[in-house]
């Protein structure tokens, strides 16, 4: 039987959360066996190149292709809305959503050019079909709406249990000397002090606030970057961090870095060693929030906004939400066409931050106690096979039926033997 041909174009081959993103999603793809699966590479912002020839993923480089031969049946774009085309005879926009309460007019115009979109959450669904802009015509006169026209659905993002789960760790953090750390993991993005997008610059206040003039005081690690890894990066973000700290007057708790990129089975073993005790994103606003689903697979406790894309997966019962405010986005951490200035995200309450941070490390065995429930969720219903097969679903629902190529018997032909006079 032919397979409906697939096309998905992605940033496969990137060392970012929309490269795992595409990975999980062809492989998905391919094991659904309904598919002839083939991938155009594409990049990710300045993130770098070469994770699967890194990690060994053969079957996902041998499906690469360096360009669109024919039309596909199925056309797949894994990115932000504003860049989706159509290309297929049925057209798959896939993306991770938006973070604040109101995507653009060019998502939506973008989304409206797609067949069908997939998002990573209830949050991004919810905005995307929530949005709505005016139309004008060139007196200013109001002439009808831009909203969402295309049909969204949520397709999770599942984590692949063989690569995030509980182990004894070999990841070596010996120059820590704290056996009490709390771990970010993200992207520092741009937005002045409380405005970058995962809330670092606060959240090293917050915990600088908190755990200022005390006795053993624990540590905060950062996994974070600007992208790429370069001396010159890490200093602007060491710069940054220090920066924070001389607004912070007493003895202040240490602060560690961890730049450049990591391996699955790394940042695994970071997650599981002894010394990294919960997690923490005071983020305002997530799409979905990767790093916090991989987190709760290891059973460790996660302090989080209580807002947007994560509150999917992680429960209030079972982690530590801290609550807050919705403001208007910063002018600093505006995005043309992505972060639009006249949406609001997420405030954390600077109260129930401090709160939180001290009772998690006060009561820590009542939190690790809790934050296991949490992980036989997460390994219950949040997997990439859970995920697979609601990907199947979906387009058992949504897909049209593709005419089947059809061989052309055509009737033998004599030729008549002919020599020439």
């Amino acid at each position: 039987m032919d397979k409906i041909s697939v096309i998905v174009s992605c940033p496969v081959d990137t060392y970012s959360g929309y490269g795992a993103r595409s990975r999980d999603l062809v492989k998905s793809l391919i094991k659904l066996e309904k598919y002839d699966v083939k991938v155009l590479s594409q990049r990710w912002g300045n993130t770098s190149f070469g994770y699967l020839k890194d990690h060994g993923e053969v079957e996902l480089l041998d499906s690469i292709v360096q360009r669109v031969e024919k039309q596909p049946d199925i056309w797949v774009q894994i990115t932000v809305p504003n860049e989706f085309n159509k290309v297929g005879k049925y057209n798959i926009g896939i993306t991770a959503g938006i973070e604040t309460t109101a995507c653009s007019p060019q998502w939506i115009e973008g989304c409206n050019r797609m067949d069908l979109v997939l998002t990573s959450s209830q949050h991004s669904k919810k905005v995307f079909e929530t949005t709505k802009f005016d139309k004008a015509d060139n007196s200013g006169k109001t002439i009808g709406t831009l909203q969402l026209t295309s049909k969204v659905e949520v397709l999770f993002e599942g984590l692949e249990v063989s690569k995030f789960f509980k182990t004894k760790s070999t990841f070596n953090l010996d120059s820590i000397k704290e056996s009490f750390c709390f771990l970010f993991v993200g992207h520092w993005l741009q937005g002045d002090f409380g405005q970058d997008r995962k809330n670092i610059s606060y959240t090293i206040k917050a915990f600088l606030e908190t755990f200022k003039n005390k006795k053993d005081a624990p540590a905060l690690i950062l996994k974070t970057g600007l992208g790429t890894s370069s001396h010159m990066n890490t200093q602007v973000i060491l710069d940054k961090i220090n920066s924070v700290r001389s607004s912070v007057k007493g003895s202040l708790p240490n602060i560690y870095l961890i730049d450049g990129d990591m391996s699955d089975s790394e940042l695994n073993h970071l997650y599981n060693h002894p010394s990294i005790k919960a997690m923490v994103s005071l983020t305002k606003g997530e799409g979905f929030g990767r790093p916090l689903l991989e987190f709760s697979a290891v059973g460790k406790p996660i302090i989080a906004s209580n807002w947007s894309g994560h509150i999917d997966f992680l429960t209030q019962e079972f982690n530590v939400l801290v609550g807050g405010t919705l403001t208007q986005v910063h002018s600093s951490a505006v995005v043309q066409n992505v972060i639009i200035p006249e949406s609001s995200w997420f405030t954390p309450d600077d109260i129930e931050v401090g709160k939180a941070f001290k009772d998690v490390h006060k009561n820590y065995k009542k939190y690790s106690e809790l934050s296991k429930r949490q992980a036989y969720r997460t390994n219950k219903e949040f997997t990439l096979d859970n995920m697979t097969e609601l990907l199947g679903k979906i387009l058992d629902e949504n897909l049209p039926i593709f005419p089947k190529q059809v061989d052309l018997n055509l009737p033998s032909l004599t030729i008549p033997k002919l020599k020439l006079k």
